[in-house]
């Protein structure tokens, strides 16, 4: 799994699929991990872009891909919070049990 980091060493690029409780990670750009759920059968809507910084075990959110403004999110950062609340868990629940050593 320390193969996530190869690409950026300190934190891993997410694509989080909030309905099918699933991610991708470890791609150079958010939008490589958006396409791997989609070609598996993600939504668009349901994808949003986060970050995960292993050493601290946080969770951030922004990504070029939640600029969406038919979705009322106008920035990078995800603006509602309800949706980073579904977006924690299915981060910490996946990725942090993980030795990134």
């Amino acid at each position: 799994m320390s193969s996530m980091l190869e690409s950026l060493e300190t934190y891993i690029k997410l694509a989080v699929d909030v309905e099918r409780g699933i991610l991708v990670g470890g791609g150079k750009l958010h939008s490589d991990c958006e396409a791997v759920l989609l070609d598996n059968g993600s939504v668009q809507e349901n994808v949003w872009g986060a970050d995960w910084l292993p050493y601290t075990r946080e969770v951030t959110f922004e990504s070029l891909i939640n600029i969406r403004p038919r979705q009322n999110n106008f920035s990078m950062e995800i603006a509602d919070s309800n949706l980073r609340e579904r977006i924690v868990p299915i981060v910490t629940n996946l990725l942090e049990s993980i030795d990134y050593e």
